[in-house]
C-alpha cells in the first residue's frame, strides 16, 4: 500500500467524540485501548487532502465563500466517475451533514402526525429526526435470518398505502446490517413508493465504501418509471473521514422539492458552506480515488480477520456479511447477559462499541464494531472480544 494505514493514532484529549465516550465510560481505559463504535475512521486523513488543505490555506482568506464552479464540477464528477450517475450543479444542496438534512426533509416534506416509514435496526437519528419533530416513526422491521437481512415488502406496501404514511427514509448501504440493496430491492421499494405517493429520502452517505463483489446502485438509477418523489443524501464524511467539516451535498433533481428543503434551511438562515470542508470535499473528489480503492481493501481485510476470529474462537457468536460500510454487526445473544450487562462486561475488557439498541427495535443483544482501522487495532479488539466471550460462557456454565 501507498499510504499509511498501520500507525495507530491516539486521539485521547483531541476532543474525539468516541473517545471522549470511552474514558468517560471507563477513566482508566487501557492506553492502549481504541474504541470501535462512532463511525469515523482511525486512519490519518489522506494525505492528498492535508497538503492541498495547506496550500489552500496559504492562499486564501477564509471569510464567507460560497461554492464555486470547481466545486460543483469535482461533485458532479465523482458522481459520475464512481456511481454512473448524472447529476447537475444546480441540483445540489450543501448542508451541514446528511444529519441536520435528515431534519431537514422531515420538515419540508412532512407535517405534524404524519407517518414516517423506517427500517430497523437502522441508524438511531432516522428516529431521532421523527419524534422530535412530532411525526410518528412507522417501523418496516426488516427480517432477519442469522443477521443477514431483507425485507418484508408485503408489509411496507401495507404501510405506503396508509394515507398518513408521507415518507419514507431507505438506508443505502444499510448501517448497521452492512446491507448492499440489489437493484431490484431498490426498483421494488421505487414501484411501492410510487404507487402510494411516498416521497422516498435515501441516506447514501457509506455509498462509497462497498466491499468486493457487490455494486451499489443510486437509488434513482434502480428505479423504473414513473419515479417516487426522492431525494439522495451524499458527503464525503464517511470516504474521506471528514465528519468534524460538516459538509454534505444533497441532490435534489426535483425543483419544487429543492425549493421546500432551501426554505426550511432559510427559515433559520443556515448557510452551509464552510471553506475549509468544501475544499476538501474537492480535493477528496479529485485526488484521492487511490487512497479510497487501498482503503476499501483495508477494511476488506479487517472483516475477514474478525470474521474468521470469531468463527474460530467464539462458538455461537453470529455476525452480518459486510457487504458496504465499514462497520460489523455483531449478535451477542450467545453471552446470555441482557444489554446493560452485556456491555459492563465489554467495558471490563476495554471493549467499547455501538450498544445496539442505539439501532431501534431488533439491536437489543447486538453490538457495533467500527473496522476502518489499522490491523493491529482488530487483532488487539478481537482478542479482548475472546476474553470477554469465555468469562460470559464461564459464568452461564458455572451458573
Amino acid at each position: 500500500m501507498q499510504h499509511d494505514f498501520e500507525t495507530v493514532v491516539s486521539r485521547r484529549n483531541c476532543g474525539s467524540l468516541k473517545w471522549e465516550l470511552m474514558l468517560q465510560n471507563n477513566p482508566n481505559a487501557a492506553e492502549t485501548a481504541v474504541p470501535l463504535s462512532v463511525a469515523d475512521m482511525e486512519l490519518k486523513n489522506p494525505p492528498e487532502i492535508i497538503e492541498g488543505l495547506k496550500d489552500y490555506l496559504d492562499t486564501h482568506i477564509l471569510g464567507y465563500t460560497a461554492p464555486t464552479p470547481a466545486y460543483y464540477d469535482a461533485v458532479c464528477a465523482w458522481m459520475k466517475r464512481r456511481h454512473k450517475w448524472d447529476i447537475k450543479p444546480e441540483e445540489i444542496i450543501l448542508t451541514a451533514g446528511v444529519v441536520p438534512a435528515l431534519f431537514t426533509a422531515v420538515l419540508a416534506y412532512t407535517e405534524p402526525g404524519d407517518g414516517v416509514i423506517t427500517m430497523p435496526p437502522v441508524y438511531g437519528p432516522f428516529g431521532f429526526s421523527i419524534k422530535q419533530n412530532n411525526r410518528v416513526n412507522v417501523e418496516c422491521p426488516l427480517l432477519n435470518d442469522n443477521e443477514y437481512y431483507t425485507i418484508d415488502f408485503d408489509y411496507f406496501e401495507t404501510l405506503c398505502a396508509k394515507p398518513e404514511n408521507k415518507m419514507f427514509i431507505l438506508c443505502s448501504p444499510h448501517n448497521p446490517a452492512g446491507r448492499v440493496w440489489s437493484r431490484d430491492e431498490l426498483a421494488r421499494i421505487g414501484e411501492i413508493c410510487a404507487r402510494h405517493n411516498v416521497l422516498v429520502v435515501s441516506d447514501e452517505i457509506h455509498f462509497d465504501l462497498i466491499m468486493p463483489g457487490h455494486t451499489h446502485t443510486v437509488f434513482p438509477l434502480a428505479c423504473k418509471a414513473p419515479l417516487p418523489n426522492y431525494i439522495v443524501c451524499t458527503a464525503p464524511s464517511k470516504t474521506f473521514n471528514l465528519a468534524t467539516l460538516q459538509t454534505s451535498n444533497i441532490i435534489i433533481p426535483d425543483e419544487g422539492l429543492r425549493k421546500k428543503f432551501q426554505a426550511v434551511l432559510d427559515m433559520v438562515d443556515i448557510n452551509a458552506a464552510a471553506a475549509i470542508g468544501m475544499e476538501a470535499c474537492r480535493l477528496g473528489y479529485t485526488r484521492c480515488d487511490a487512497w479510497l480503492d487501498e482503503v476499501l481493501q483495508l477494511i476488506w481485510n479487517n472483516y475477514q480477520l474478525c470474521s474468521r476470529f470469531i468463527d474460530e474462537n467464539c462458538p455461537g457468536i453470529t455476525y452480518s456479511r459486510l457487504e458496504g460500510t465499514y462497520l460489523m454487526w455483531i449478535n451477542c445473544a450467545i453471552f446470555g447477559l441482557d444489554d446493560d450487562a452485556l456491555h459492563a462486561l465489554l467495558y471490563r475488557h476495554d471493549l467499547y462499541c455501538n450498544d445496539g439498541r442505539f439501532f431501534s427495535s431488533g439491536g437489543e443483544r447486538h453490538i457495533r464494531i467500527n473496522l476502518a482501522g489499522p490491523t493491529k487495532m482488530l487483532e488487539d479488539a478481537m482478542q479482548r472480544f475472546k476474553a470477554a466471550y469465555a468469562e460470559a460462557l464461564s459464568h452461564e456454565h458455572n451458573g
